[in-house]
């Protein structure tokens, strides 16, 4: 089972995050901020992986950091969970639709940090979340999780819908990403030799 818990504190934030990319999508959230606790539950659910994440942070200031640092703290536990890399897809995509809503996420698992992000949400924010912490929480994983990802909203009104659109999209691409391909059994699937870098 490829399984990993990281602990991440600082004085802004307290975060564990727990994961198994061989689950079953179960997933149990306590971050004190809970649309980001129903976002994460779509990359558990779709990406059919068990994922627990806990987080204490300073939310009497706003939200910014916990997000952030959640982002960051699921990077480093995805990171150690996919190993070597040997055997696996190693690319991933998914579009996912709600309603008039329609989202692509892309993702390689590369070994190198970056995020295209192209969302224009129709309002600033959902409920009491602002919708500018998703930008922040996708940088934190793709820097400490070293891979490529490409989200694009291609259509939405309702900013509630393009968001679940993204996460949704983004466990499934996450799920193919890292599924074994028979094929590749035991071969890293880069020219390189290395997805290390």
């Amino acid at each position: 089972m490829r399984t990993a818990t990281v602990t991440r504190n600082t004085l802004e934030t307290q975060i564990t995050v727990s994961l198994n990319l061989d689950g079953t999508g179960v997933g149990r959230f306590e971050t004190g901020v809970p649309f980001l606790d129903h976002m994460m539950d779509q990359i558990a659910r779709h990406g059919l992986i068990d994922l627990d994440v806990k987080a204490v942070g300073d939310l009497h200031i706003d939200a910014h950091h916990t997000v952030e640092d959640i982002g960051i703290t699921l990077g480093q536990a995805f990171a150690q969970a996919i190993g070597d890399k040997k055997g696996i897809r190693r690319y991933g995509h998914a579009y996912v639709p709600l309603d008039e809503a329609l989202s692509r996420v892309v993702i390689d698992l590369s070994g190198r940090p970056g995020l295209v992000y192209n969302v224009d949400y129709t309002r600033a924010s959902i409920g009491q979340f602002d919708v500018d912490l998703f930008s922040e929480f996708f940088h934190g994983f793709v820097n400490h999780s070293m891979v490529t990802l490409h989200i694009d909203n291609l259509r939405g009104h309702n900013s509630h819908h393009q968001a679940e659109t993204i996460f949704k999209a983004f466990g499934r691409a996450l799920r193919m990403a890292c599924e074994h391909d028979e094929r590749m059994a035991g071969i890293t699937p880069s020219t390189k030799g290395t997805l290390s870098a």
